[in-house]
């Protein structure tokens, strides 16, 4: 079946939010004086919603869990000044590319929908993304398969019409759920090796390599 849907992570696959999400969850940790992490093992927890991301990285308990969810919020709107999260390479031209041949494309990401929101008409994608999907969108987050069904329910889309395309595990994981192809990106949070060891269906270095997928 022609696919005629992309469903698209956000953060590592569309912009380059590892420095400012990283540097986040370290103030975060200082600032309640929690056990102390590597930035890697904080970036092992990009694509989990907040308050589990939090559980996963330090053993808490849910009261402390949304603690950190409320700080980071706050910090994390501190970091974000202009410039602090660029667009990956290829992403805008290959967007627009994807859009002129009927496309529709939206966001799946564990970003609250108003975060997401504020990224796409800052970084002026609005005129390409048809849907924007947060975690507070959703009673389950990824990898559960919940964030692509709703996109394809609310669309009007069937999965085998659909491509989820992701730089992590998480993202996989939620697209095979749901019976879509996915897409895999090495340039973020993932590597190869763990993406393809999910059954990514291709795993690909560039954004542009899309393109060839929609012809």
């Amino acid at each position: 079946m022609t696919k005629k849907i992309l469903i698209l992570d956000f953060d590592g696959t569309l912009a380059d939010t590892r420095h400012i999400i990283v540097t986040t969850m370290q103030q975060t940790i200082q600032a309640l004086h929690l056990p102390q992490r590597t930035d890697d093992e904080c970036a092992a927890m990009i694509g989990l919603p907040l308050s589990e991301t939090f559980r996963t990285l330090i053993p808490m308990d849910e009261s402390m869990s949304l603690q950190c969810a409320a700080i980071y919020r706050r910090l994390f709107d501190e970091n974000n000044v202009p410039g602090a999260v660029p667009v990956f390479p290829n992403v805008v031209d290959t967007l627009c590319r994807l859009h002129e041949r009927g496309i529709v494309i939206t966001i799946a990401s564990s970003r609250s929908h108003a975060s997401l929101a504020d990224f796409v008409q800052r970084m002026h994608l609005d005129s390409y993304i048809s849907y924007v999907l947060g975690a507070d969108d959703v009673s389950l987050a990824k990898p559960h398969p919940e964030p692509v069904l709703k996109t394809l329910r609310e669309l009007g889309f069937e999965a085998a019409e659909a491509v989820v395309v992701g730089d992590t595990t998480f993202d996989i994981d939620m697209g095979r759920r749901a019976g879509a192809a996915t897409v895999g990106v090495t340039y973020g949070n993932g590597t190869r090796e763990q993406l393809e060891a999910h059954e990514a269906d291709i795993v690909i270095d560039d954004f542009a390599q899309l393109l060839p997928l929609f012809d």
